[in-house]
């Protein structure tokens, strides 16, 4: 691995985020934009790929040459049509270039909007797991009635136990502190129907455990369905990693057709369009709230350090909240907050 100078940047700055920035389906331009946004808001940057591919992007951007960005060579990527386990036998890619940064503590975070699978992977066998935690979740947020409903797990885990369940509410608990300032947030399991006696064998065993440690640690508000997610009936819903990304899935795609047959309605008649002048600005802001670019990138948590995965969608906008987001999570001292929330418990212990 090729490390240019001043990887902690000029003194007085903080830890840089290690950025994948050849990750993704377009490769190295929104990712070189959005670092490039994010150091002038005062982040600095790791962009991790082709030495000569990511120099020539950032020739592009005037003035980022005085920008807290530096270079970090990666002569392989893992493509998002490749294994997740390649990233056993390729060093050399740029997420284990990043995922190692971070473990030598040359770097806060890693970031990435390529392949999530190796994401994952990478910063488990890099990281490793707190201790007390069985499998790290998908962390994401998800636009609700008055603000934002925390949901995970959102994909890293379809087969789950009870046990994970319970550690992911305790870990969301203590993120929505940390980060988002609040002190009591509610934890809802999401299950077909209110009543405690209804859902899967999985939903009732993992219901019995929450309820046992409400007050301990978790703030257990019952079970949740659905619709509760985007009412915002919980601050944390609670899932299986597979269940968790139906739902993320199906609001992303649910949110299109809706704008889709907003922009159909207002196009179809004169008075549509008249109209449409006049909600202009509240569509705006209705659909930056329901932009996934708004959060940047969803949190690994669980792993021994910030790890963050992308959109491979992703345009320069959602590149640069997920700087911003590593940057301030970093800042927060996430991690070992998340450690010792682990270690004072009582929460269900691994393999429990």
């Amino acid at each position: 691995m090729s490390v240019d100078p001043a990887l902690t940047g000029a003194a007085g700055t903080a830890l840089p985020v290690a950025l994948d920035a050849a990750g993704g389906d377009h490769g190295a331009p929104p990712n070189v934009e959005g670092a490039v946004q994010a150091a002038r808001a005062g982040v600095s940057v790791l962009l991790v790929g082709d030495q000569v591919r990511l120099h020539a992007e950032l020739g592009r951007h005037e003035g980022s040459a005085s920008l807290p960005l530096e270079v970090v060579h990666a002569d392989d990527v893992i493509g998002m049509d490749e294994h997740a386990t390649d990233v056993r036998s390729r060093a050399q890619a740029s997420i284990n270039v990043c995922t190692r940064l971070v473990r030598e503590g040359r770097a806060s975070a890693a970031v990435s909007m390529g392949h999530s699978g190796a994401t994952m992977a990478s910063a488990l066998l890099t990281l490793g797991r707190l201790k007390g935690v069985d499998r790290p979740a998908i962390l994401t947020h998800l636009p609700a009635r008055g603000g934002f409903t925390t949901m995970l797990d959102v994909g890293a885990n379809a087969d789950v136990r009870a046990v994970y369940l319970a550690q992911w509410a305790q870990l969301a608990t203590v993120y929505l502190r940390v980060l988002e300032g609040r002190e009591q947030p509610t934890v809802g399991l999401l299950s077909i129907g209110e009543e405690d006696h209804k859902g899967s064998a999985l939903v009732l065993e993992a219901h019995a455990l929450l309820r046992a440690l409400h007050g301990q640690g978790i703030n257990f508000h019952g079970n949740i369905e659905g619709r509760d997610i985007f009412l915002g009936t919980t601050d944390i819903v609670v899932t299986d990693g597979f269940t968790g990304n139906v739902c993320l899935k199906l609001a992303e795609g649910e949110a299109k057709v809706m704008f889709g047959w907003v922009r159909d309605a207002i196009q179809g008649s004169v008075r549509g369009k008249l109209g449409g002048l006049l909600v202009r600005p509240a569509l705006r802001g209705l659909a930056d709230r329901m932009d996934p670019s708004t959060y940047g990138a969803s949190i690994l948590i669980g792993v021994r350090g910030l790890a963050f995965i992308g959109h491979g969608s992703a345009d320069a906008r959602a590149v640069k909240n997920a700087l911003l987001r590593a940057a301030r999570a970093h800042e927060a001292g996430l991690i070992p907050r998340l450690q010792a929330a682990l270690d004072a418990g009582p929460v269900a212990q691994p393999g429990a």
